[in-house]
């Protein structure tokens, strides 16, 4: 895991970010922290109290049209951190009562992340990311990350072209999100709070149904009931840009029909009221 011929995310730029190039994500070889919270909006199981330790990173490897925090994720943005830095940090909001400490889209930043998490931190460790995952990556986190939360966004290759500029989104993610549960076994819960497994999130996006049950179908044919959850998200809010049917919300008819599909897949989670997709949620950067 190195800066150096950059292979950090499947798109493998293989640049020198130490010596100033830069690849797809746009990002420097030294970690971008752009905020660190007390974040009060992630799954209810994460952080039962409402105080989830997120550390967002700037920028990202997928770059989705439709990103709510495209304000840091659009590109390198946020203060330089080494990993002594960035572990005081993740002391910091443990001292404030996190649940958790929630790394927000952190690959691009791995080799300044992974020595931060040693030594073990006394409170789970989540990695939220957008499931656009190399294997390896997954390998080399295994011992430290308690909880993942990937997306898997698309089952359709050219929605993920448009979108995601990443056609092998499906592919991908779903050998990184098998990798995940493998590492870390069947959801366990202490109390009301998830403390290890992996929580799949995903976003019904408008005008694709289709897309989200084909989603749905994959984690219901390959994990058994509670293997996994399933955060189910109507949280779509139109960023302005985009084309019809991106330019709304998605509509009742449309949750629901991917909800019932979620059930008939028996598939276990969370869903989301309609009022998540306030943009009041979206963190002030």
């Amino acid at each position: 895991m190195t800066y150096e011929r950059c292979e950090l995310c499947p798109r493998k730029c293989y640049v020198n970010r130490i010596a100033g190039e830069t690849g797809y994500c746009g990002a420097p070889g030294v970690a971008l922290v752009a905020k660190t919270m007390i974040h009060r909006w992630e799954e209810p199981a994460l952080s039962p109290q409402g105080r989830s330790g997120a550390i967002f990173f700037g920028g990202c490897t997928l770059g989705c049209k439709y990103c709510q925090n495209r304000a840091i994720s659009g590109g390198p943005v946020g203060k330089p951190m080494d990993s002594a830095q960035l572990r005081r940090a993740m002391e910091e909001l443990i001292a404030q009562g996190a649940e958790n400490i929630d790394l927000v889209t952190p690959t691009h930043f791995l080799p300044t992340v992974l020595p931060a998490l040693a030594p073990k931190l006394p409170v789970p460790v989540v990695y939220n990311c957008g499931g656009y995952e190399r294997v390896e990556t997954v390998e080399a986190l295994k011992d430290v990350v308690d909880v993942w939360l990937p997306d898997l966004k698309y089952a359709d290759s050219t929605l993920a072209r448009q979108l995601s500029g990443a056609a092998d989104y499906f592919p991908v993610a779903t050998a990184a999100i098998r990798r995940m549960v493998e590492a870390v076994g069947p959801v366990a819960w202490q109390g009301d709070r998830v403390v290890r497994g992996v929580i799949i999130r995903h976003l019904i996006l408008p005008g694709q149904v289709e897309n989200s049950l084909k989603v749905l179908d994959w984690i219901g044919e390959n994990f058994a009931p509670g293997q996994v959850l399933v955060s189910l998200m109507r949280q779509y809010t139109p960023m302005g840009g985009l084309p019809a049917p991106f330019d709304r919300p998605i509509t009742e008819e449309e949750y629901d029909a991917v909800l019932s599909w979620m059930y008939l897949n028996d598939l276990e989670g969370f869903t989301q009221e309609a009022a998540a997709a306030d943009q009041r949620f979206i963190p002030d950067f």
